[in-house]
């Protein structure tokens, strides 16, 4: 990913601040042209050009046809990074939704790439039952009003943004100020 790479070319560390992007999308999910349905953009358009940066940074990506609520899913990512596997959950997770599809809103789903990112799948209910982790996505979804995020990726360094897929350089430029 451009990120792991400015990571090791710059030493740049990551802050990863979770978004709301859909919040109000029940469990079950919700039909991606349900969710757009009245808004005047092509969604196929947008597919192909997410396809097309997904082959470029080497990232699979499978066709989508519904969107799910990422809530839970955030405040496990919490936990992964309190546990030191914030990168493995995240890549499990772009996995498991981006590529596979999966709705992971869904507790079967998540103890799955719970397990898969190397942590115990039986913590899985308790954390999310005792909300050990909503305080931390509160505060982030706080941030990200704050700093009026509205789309992702959505990078900060220092007062510059830069919102959307990007190439490397663009990231480089954002971090070395040139």
């Amino acid at each position: 990913m451009r990120t792991d790479r400015l990571q090791r070319d710059y030493g740049v560390e990551l802050r990863w601040t979770v978004f709301p992007l859909h919040p109000e999308i029940p469990e079950e999910g919700m039909a991606l042209s349900e969710l757009f349905r009245g808004r005047n953009f092509d969604i196929e358009a947008i597919r192909q050009r997410l396809k097309a940066v997904a082959e470029e940074v080497g990232l699979p990506l499978g066709t989508k046809t519904r969107i799910y609520n990422s809530r839970r899913a955030q405040e496990l990512g919490k936990w992964a990074e309190a546990m030191g596997k914030g990168d493995q959950f995240r890549r499990c997770m772009y996995h498991a939704y981006f590529a596979e599809g999966r709705n992971i809103a869904f507790l079967p789903e998540l103890e799955m790439i719970v397990e898969a990112a190397g942590l115990p799948k039986d913590e899985v209910y308790d954390i999310l039952a005792q909300s050990l982790f909503a305080e931390a996505v509160d505060a982030d979804w706080a941030r990200a009003r704050e700093l009026a995020v509205t789309a992702v990726p959505f990078h900060l360094f220092g007062e510059k943004t830069l919102v959307g897929f990007h190439p490397y350089e663009d990231l480089v430029q954002l971090v070395d100020g040139d």
